[in-house]
């Protein structure tokens, strides 16, 4: 069920950083892998439930699914961390597993994070709560 403050992919994002987000958050199922202690940090129950719901919240980008404040603050943290990180994210394998280069990728990043700071502002400096 949507509420009035759900957002649609397409009212933020363009279908280029649709499609980077999405792309990004297949990467937890893959070389990306998060400890629950992490897991829990970024706003997931636990490691488990993060590969199912990056790979969920994937899915409902690409179709275009209304998503709430919190889940656009999981979805931004997530693909942030995979990204960059080369301990628990793809890091330096990011080309090679991806196919995505690495400087067209940070300047999309960046073009995101700036629409979403109206949505994922409330989740400044917090855990964007747990889901399950």
């Amino acid at each position: 069920m949507t509420t009035p403050h759900d957002e649609r992919p397409s009212s933020l994002l363009d279908p280029h950083e649709i499609a980077l987000l999405s792309r990004a958050l297949v990467e937890w199922g893959g070389p990306a892998r998060a400890s629950d202690l992490l897991a829990r940090g970024m706003g997931f129950a636990d490691g488990r439930t993060l590969v199912q719901r990056c790979a969920a919240l994937g899915a409902d980008l690409t179709q275009d699914i209304p998503l709430e404040a919190a889940d656009w603050a999981r979805v931004l943290l997530a693909v942030e961390i995979v990204f960059a990180s080369d301990l628990v994210g793809s890091g330096t394998d990011w080309r090679t597993t991806t196919g995505l280069d690495d400087d067209e990728t940070i300047r999309l990043l960046r073009r995101i994070q700036r629409k979403l700071g109206r949505v994922v502002r409330p989740y400044y400096g917090t855990t964007p709560g747990t889901s399950s």
